[in-house]
């Protein structure tokens, strides 16, 4: 009884609101000397090491951003990173810079001497994100997202299970144990198929196969790239629509995202595609399910920091694509073109800060954005200049407007696309894709200002379909092949201003091969070229709009796209 009456007292005193303010102020004080003590020890945040074709200034970006946030909040920031060109490296960014290379040992050495809080892995791009879980092994305390949920996202054996287990819609996959399995996998789905290593960026050794030849040789390229991780090959989805999924989550709970579009269709890498932001063209339901997909996957990986989802869609049915755990090379762009830092807020989710989320309404945005890739395909003899899932472009331009054709037509033009003045080339290797620019062809037509060139198969579907009629050039078989009435000497002589050659969905080796030298002609001669039918289409659309006539375009501040009110809001 009295053991009883005893806890009963304790209980009641426990219960006092002078016992609670206590144990507040206790809990409060502790607290404040736990991120005290955090904010003297310093954050280490790792750069994105040399640029290449896949990890350059957007990444350099990212971490300035985070090593900024830290220090407005009063951390001691630390750098490691060895590239001379990148802002991180700069003297008076951060309180120590550690000019070294991004391996397990070197940070392993500083992490013992600097004895740091943590460190930030996860805004330099792939370099530092492959990291996380060695470093978590040798006992590093990883900031934000936990190093095995890292792993489950990388590792896409690991993703794909955890999809299936949480039922999200994903295309159908197979791990490759061996050459045929991977071959009877593919025939049993139906080609084409995708093959995907893990922990690799820039969509290294990724490959669409359209037969069982192109698979087995795939295949080993992708084992040679992958090491021991696993290589998946999934159903390729033919015409589907790609969306960018950027965001920022703080134990698992989504603060901020943002949804972009791929103008081009799924199998042309992020880091090629020309993205529109805020989403221009997709369903309400589409987006609704890409907003299901992602907060379930954040809540599934406790994802605390910076997270990229691409998803891809085809009508109404949305699947998950892959999950980066990490910044993307879109952050710059979704920051500047909302006006507000994702990486600032995703800075202070991953020091422990409790950050509010910014007020952002991606529907309400009455303006557009348009990344555009920039290629340097002139100064790489014998390259083919086309798109794919592997990543080729080697920088990007981003551009606003007061819609999708405004910002399009900039961004193009600031990567020096050159617009045509005379004449147009059309070279379509497929009936599906010559029937998709059909309104296209009959508005250049009906413009009137271009003498239009033709391959033989494309100006006999026009004629046929449209009854339009082509100048028609034939297809070179080599090099040599420039003779007069040849697509390769029209362009060599100067008198094709814009090449649209759209050689996707051919297997024929003929296609391939002429595709390839009228590409190859256009960057090496100097006419601007196209090579895929979302682009040319939106081309087209401009100039049908007089958009490239001299005035079309009034210079803005980007700051006076800021201060347009958002649709149906009243500004007192």
């Amino acid at each position: 009884v009295a053991r009883s009456t005893l806890i009963e007292r304790s209980s009641s005193k426990m219960d006092s609101p002078t016992f609670q303010r206590r144990a507040r102020a206790l809990s409060t004080d502790e607290g404040r000397q736990v991120l005290k003590s955090a904010k003297e020890r310093g954050v280490i945040v790792l750069g994105c090491g040399a640029y290449c074709i896949g990890s350059s200034v957007e990444f350099d970006w990212c971490a300035v951003s985070c090593i900024r946030q830290l220090r407005r909040d009063g951390f001691k920031s630390i750098i490691i990173n060895y590239n001379p060109e990148t802002v991180s490296t700069d003297y008076d960014e951060s309180e120590r810079l550690y000019f070294e290379e991004l391996s397990l040992e070197r940070v392993m050495d500083i992490y013992e001497r600097e004895n740091p809080n943590g460190v930030v892995v996860s805004v330099g791009g792939q370099i530092p994100n492959n990291l996380a879980s060695s470093l978590h092994d040798s006992g590093v305390k990883i900031l934000g997202t936990n190093a095995r949920d890292i792993e489950r996202a990388e590792d896409r054996q690991q993703f794909s299970n955890m999809l299936d287990t949480m039922k999200i819609s994903q295309p159908q996959w197979s791990v490759l144990q061996s050459k045929d399995e991977a071959v009877e996998f593919s025939n049993k789905v139906g080609f084409p198929v995708l093959v995907r290593p893990s922990f690799v960026l820039s969509g290294a050794a990724m490959r669409v196969a359209a037969d069982e030849t192109q698979l087995k040789n795939f295949l080993a390229l992708a084992a040679d790239v992958s090491g021991d991780k696993p290589v998946v090959v999934t159903k390729f989805i033919e015409d589907a629509k790609e969306i960018e999924f950027d965001g920022v989550a703080n134990k698992g709970d989504i603060l901020n995202y943002a949804i972009g579009e791929h103008l081009e269709n799924a199998g042309v890498h992020s880091g090629d595609a020309t993205v529109v932001l805020p989403a221009q063209k997709l369903y309400v339901r589409t987006i609704k399910q890409v907003k299901r997909y992602a907060a379930a996957i954040a809540r599934a990986l406790r994802i605390t920091g910076p997270f990229n989802i691409q998803f891809m869609a085809k009508g109404n049915e949305v699947q998950v694509i892959e999950c980066n755990l990490r910044a993307s090379r879109t952050f710059p762009f979704v920051s500047k073109t909302l006006n507000h830092n994702f990486i600032s807020l995703a800075t202070r989710a991953m020091a422990g800060l409790e950050p509010a989320p910014y007020k952002i309404s991606l529907l309400d945005i009455d303006y557009v954005c348009v990344k555009a890739p920039m290629f340097s395909f002139t100064r790489l003899r014998g390259a083919d200049p086309t798109l794919g899932v592997e990543m080729a472009s080697t920088g990007e331009v981003a551009c606003f407007g007061q819609d999708q054709n405004e910002a399009f037509l900039k961004a193009m033009l600031s990567t020096n696309f050159n617009l045509p003045k005379d004449s147009i080339m059309l070279s379509i290797a497929t009936d599906e894709k010559r029937f998709e620019f059909s309104e296209s062809a009959l508005a250049l037509v009906k413009l009137g200002r271009f003498k239009l060139y033709a391959t033989p198969g494309t100006a006999k579907y026009y004629k046929e379909h449209l009854n339009l009629d082509l100048t028609v050039v034939q297809k070179p078989t080599d090099e040599a092949d420039d003779g007069a009435g040849t697509a390769l000497y029209e362009i060599k002589a100067g008198n094709v201003d814009l090449v649209i050659n759209i050689s996707d969905g051919t297997i024929r080796k003929d296609e391939i091969t002429s595709g390839y030298l009228i590409r190859r002609a256009s960057v090496d001669f100097g006419s601007s070229l196209i090579t895929n039918v979302k682009c040319a289409v939106e081309l087209v659309q401009c100039l049908e709009r007089g958009m490239d006539k001299p005035g079309a375009f009034v210079p803005r501040h980007i700051a006076d796209y800021y201060e347009i009110p958002p649709v149906g809001w009243t500004l007192k």
